[in-house]
């Protein structure tokens, strides 16, 4: 480190948290009620960036359903989450919610949102509970690593590089998503250097490119594809999806992401079967087809019969290599029922909601700390594991947060006066 730099020394014990996300600040909340001095550091210039940025469209805290259906949505790595979702559920997330002040409500698609919807309430109430119970926010401070001696590096607002060794550290760095609110994977190459696992952090509940023709991109972008079924290797999802100039993206597309990405990767492209008309059954819809009348366009065949928009219609043209669409009822039917949509790729991973991928379940241990590394926990979007939207993400950042705060107390009181030593790079 430079002669020039400022050196900062615990004198007492202390846990250092970085990352002022939802993880990071759950933590934070648990750990100050034992009456350690809890600090959390951030780079960005306030604390809970994302989070706010989540909330614009409606702050999705958790969702209503069975805790069996819901821990389904993480797999394949629902085992490693299962504890501690199970220890702290979204019952027990609501009911931290409304203690704050920003009481839930169930919506109807069975997503659990403050009244307020917005993020801001919350997270206001919040940081004055941390305030209260002492914890320290320091924003503008960027971790940097380890020095050779174990101590914690950052750079604050100036430039000046100080260094502490707190008693314990937490990361919650959040993945590579929205990079521009403060998580963008940077901690990866750190954390390698100290030989921990990590799997490459990849694009999840992210949209997807098609190659629409000029025609269709220019009339159709920003246009909803409502009322349909997306279906993909044995998954189904009905909701709806958004047409953008470059691709497809939406709730719809976005609960499939990770299956679709992980086609795309191997094999180039993902072929998604839509059912443009899920109300009406297949034989249904055959019948209806042939009863019309002489001289109607298809359009309107389409329209009246299928009840399809003038989006789905034209999507119906988009077919393979231009192929007109069938004019005898049985393969329009079929068509409707079963259209092929081809992505031929994956927006990137700054465009991406969340990610996937992260350090592996395997490097840590039943505590949350990274193995390589003692005294040293992470907690959420850094892990290995993604979900869909519908308030699975939050839930499994505020769990698995939870579990590392009991896992850093655990450490806490078999290690009373132990600091952390870190391998020389």
């Amino acid at each position: 480190m430079p002669e020039n730099q400022m050196i900062m020394n615990t004198a007492r014990r202390s846990i250092a948290i970085i990352g002022g996300g939802p993880a990071g600040l759950m933590a934070a909340e648990h750990l100050a009620q034992t009456g350690h001095q809890i600090t959390v550091y951030d780079r960005m210039p306030s604390m809970g960036r994302k989070l706010l940025m989540a909330g614009r469209g409606g702050l999705n805290l958790t969702h209503s359903e069975d805790i069996t259906h819901f821990l389904a949505k993480y797999h394949p790595q629902s085992p490693c989450l299962t504890k501690a979702v199970q220890a702290f559920p979204p019952s027990a997330l609501r009911v931290w919610a409304d203690d704050l002040g920003a009481e839930t409500f169930v919506g109807t698609s069975g997503r659990v949102f403050p009244r307020a919807l917005k993020a801001s309430p919350l997270l206001r109430a919040w940081l004055r509970r941390l305030e209260t119970l002492g914890v320290v926010l320091h924003t503008h401070t960027n971790w940097q690593g380890w020095d050779d001696d174990g101590n914690l590096c950052f750079k604050n607002r100036a430039g000046e590089l100080f260094r502490i060794k707190p008693d314990v550290t937490l990361l919650a760095l959040g993945g590579a998503s929205w990079p521009k609110l403060g998580s963008d994977g940077e901690w990866c190459s750190l954390l390698q250097e100290k030989q921990v696992r990590i799997n490459p952090l990849r694009p999840s509940n992210c949209g997807f490119h098609v190659q629409w023709s000029a025609l269709f991109s220019e009339r159709f972008a920003g246009t909803p594809l409502k009322s349909a079924r997306f279906s993909f290797e044995g998954n189904t999802v009905r909701s709806e999806a958004v047409v953008t100039r470059e691709g497809i993206e939406g709730s719809a597309i976005y609960a499939l992401s990770g299956k679709l990405r992980d086609v795309i990767d191997s094999q180039g492209h993902a072929d998604l079967i839509l059912d443009l008309a899920p109300d009406i059954a297949l034989d249904d819809l055959r019948v209806r087809l042939s009863n019309t009348r002489k001289k109607e366009t298809l359009s309107n065949r389409l329209r009246k019969a299928a009840h399809l928009s003038p989006l789905a219609i034209s999507l119906l043209r988009e077919g393979p290599d231009g192929i007109a669409l069938p004019h005898k009822p049985e393969a329009l039917a079929a068509l409707v029922k079963a259209y092929k949509l081809r992505l031929i790729g994956t927006k990137p991973i700054t465009k991406a909601i969340s990610s996937a991928g992260g350090i592996r379940f395997e490097d840590l241990d039943d505590y949350s700390m990274i193995r390589a590394l003692p005294g040293v926990f992470a907690a959420g979007e850094m892990l290995d594991w993604e979900a869909p939207t519908g308030g699975y993400l939050l839930q499994a950042c505020f769990s698995n947060a939870i579990a590392a705060a009991h896992g850093i107390i655990h450490w806490l009181d078999t290690h009373p006066s132990e600091k952390p030593q870190h391998p020389s790079d």
